[in-house]
């Protein structure tokens, strides 16, 4: 498996994992059978922000010893890529110390100000998950780059 594709596979990962976490902690019959599972929330955000970590570690690794990979596609497609590119890089930048501070608070047990900071974080993360993997197909399935 090439890295690229590796790293869409931990980002696919990492957003399945966060949206099971999100279902246990709401009480989502499927996931928390039919009540609210702190433990099992616990677990799966844990789980995220690892499969995340070994993403963002590897990536920069990648990235810095390897050059960029230019996009081949043209014309819509081409604004479709840099459309959902350019948020994705930027999000994910913003996104790292307020995922590491919501994994504080919780740890420490602050759940008010977890509760409150995660509403706004979780589906930022979840969308820089899901995009990441989007930039992986369009960058390499559909747009030509190998």
């Amino acid at each position: 498996m090439s890295r690229p594709a590796l790293h869409a596979l931990l980002n696919g990962t990492a957003a399945l994992l966060l949206a099971a976490g999100w279902c246990a902690i709401r009480g989502w019959p499927p996931i928390a059978r039919g009540g609210r599972n702190e433990a099992l929330h616990k677990r799966l955000m844990l789980a995220a922000f690892a499969v995340s970590t070994v993403f963002l570690v590897s990536y920069l690794q990648y990235h810095a010893t390897t050059e960029s990979v230019k996009f081949q596609g043209e014309g819509w497609l081409r604004t479709l890529y840099f459309a959902v590119l350019i948020p994705h890089v930027v999000l994910a930048g913003l996104m790292v110390p307020f995922i590491v501070w919501l994994l504080v608070a919780a740890l420490r047990g602050d759940l008010a100000r977890h509760k409150q900071v995660a509403r706004i974080t979780l589906p930022v993360w979840l969308y820089v998950s899901v995009t990441g993997v989007l930039v992986y197909v369009l960058l390499y399935r559909v747009g030509g780059a190998t």
